[in-house]
């Protein structure tokens, strides 16, 4: 095969008003549909001149290599054809893509910006930055927070109290708010976890493990309950109570002194309560939820802080898709949960791998093990012995930045079936009294 270069080739020769038969590359070039074929010609004595190369070794500048001559000869069409394109007039040369060349070596040619209409650097493409792929600010600007209830719920409060100037997102369950973060439709989730008069939400806690977000941040927010109405109703008029089942065991005893003979019954939310009566007119009904779910949907409070007891707080939890990196600046909390092995005195082996070394727990829930939930252990005496099995939540104040943190981890994980993870994040340190209201 005889190599051609550029300066070899008598373009006119080349140069056909319609395609002719036989092979070659082929490239439309302006509205005048100049077509130009590359035509390979066979040479006996190049060829037997480059096997002799290849065999020696050696490289022959004017045919060059046999590997090399399909090569060659594809690279001298390319080059042949843009020779061509630069020689017609501008007017044809700037037809878009469709007047220019189309492909080279039988591949489509790329849309590059042709360097004419960029007119100032700001009108080319910048490349990303580290900003662009930077986490939102943890400031709560721009952030969009997915909680359980509707407007004017307590964990809507919460969402605020983490992130000022958030977007916050309701969800008519918990399930959804996880999904929500998971499906990239929210940037963060408000879970409340536990209670100070109603203990844990022990709900939450199987979702904590059941999906795998991670614990970012945490947030303590008192409680203060009110008994919403209709306007213009009495207390005398109500014959029952509406509310969530943790802040109708808030206001338990309140209720009872206020001598209310009224039926308690559980909704989803407490701001949900209120938004039922007010959207159904009903006025025998009543509400425990906030202030600020009165104002939202125009009840009146017949009784303020209706709460058991004035120290009522809950504690939120703030999820997101990733975990953030543990800190030692500052006071940080770690959540954990495990399954203990087989054995006796797993229990007090994992609390005192945290003894140990110093480290406080501030909370150790048990959940049933659902996945295992009975074990069946053999007894000569009494037969067989049937076990619950459980899984342990266990909050320690302490970083995963801190080494004896990650050394307490590595020996419960010596003893442990199974150990997660959950999060590592900052303690809520914002000064609280009883006498202040959310």
């Amino acid at each position: 095969m005889q190599s051609i270069t550029p300066s070899s080739i008598d373009l006119k020769s080349l140069m056909r008003t319609a395609l002719p038969p036989g092979l070659g590359l082929t490239h439309r070039v302006g509205p005048s549909r100049v077509l130009i074929q590359c035509v390979s010609r066979f040479d006996s004595a190049n060829v037997n001149a480059n096997a002799s190369a290849a065999a020696s070794g050696g490289f022959n500048a004017g045919a060059g290599p046999v590997g090399g001559a399909r090569y060659d000869w594809q690279s001298s069409c390319a080059i042949l054809a843009s020779k061509v394109v630069s020689q017609q007039p501008d007017n044809e040369k700037s037809g878009g893509v469709a007047d220019g060349i189309t492909a080279v070596n039988g591949h489509p040619t790329l849309d590059l910006v042709p360097v004419k209409e960029a007119k100032s650097p700001s009108a080319l493409p910048k490349p990303l930055s580290i900003a662009d792929l930077s986490p939102a600010p943890m400031h709560g600007s721009e952030l969009r927070v997915a909680y359980q209830g509707v407007p004017g719920a307590y964990s809507e409060a919460a969402a605020g109290k983490a992130y000022p100037n958030c977007e916050a997102i309701p969800c008519d369950q918990f399930e959804v708010a996880f999904q929500a973060v998971e499906l990239w439709i929210a940037d963060r989730a408000v879970l409340p976890v536990e209670n100070s008069l109603g203990g844990s939400i022990h709900r939450n806690y199987d979702l904590l493990l059941r999906h795998r977000l991670h614990i970012v941040g945490e947030v303590q927010l008192p409680v203060h309950h009110c008994l919403l109405a209709l306007p213009g109703v009495r207390k005398e008029y109500l014959t029952r109570v509406i509310s969530h089942p943790q802040a109708l065991s808030q206001c338990e005893h309140t209720l009872t002194k206020m001598g209310l003979n009224v039926a308690r019954e559980a909704v989803d939310d407490t701001a949900g309560a209120a938004e039922y009566i007010a959207m159904n007119n009903l006025r025998d009904t009543a509400a425990i939820a906030s202030v600020r779910a009165a104002e939202l949907y125009g009840l009146q409070i017949l009784a303020d802080g209706i709460q058991d007891d004035t120290g009522n707080v809950t504690r939120f939890v703030m999820l997101a898709r990733e975990p953030i990196i543990p800190r030692t600046d500052r006071p940080f909390k770690t959540s954990i949960v495990f399954a203990h092995d087989k054995g006796t005195s797993v229990l007090f082996k994992v609390l005192s791998a945290f003894a140990f070394r110093n480290i406080s727990l501030t909370k150790i829930e048990s959940r049933p093990h659902r996945n295992r939930p009975i074990r069946l252990v053999d007894d000569a005496n009494v037969g067989t012995a049937k076990h619950f099995e459980y899984m342990f939540y266990v909050d320690f104040e302490a970083s995963m930045a801190e080494v004896r943190a990650q050394n307490a981890l590595a020996e419960v994980q010596e003893f442990t079936s199974f150990l997660r993870v959950l999060g590592s994040y900052p303690m809520d340190m914002t000064p609280w009294s009883p006498s202040r209201e959310e």
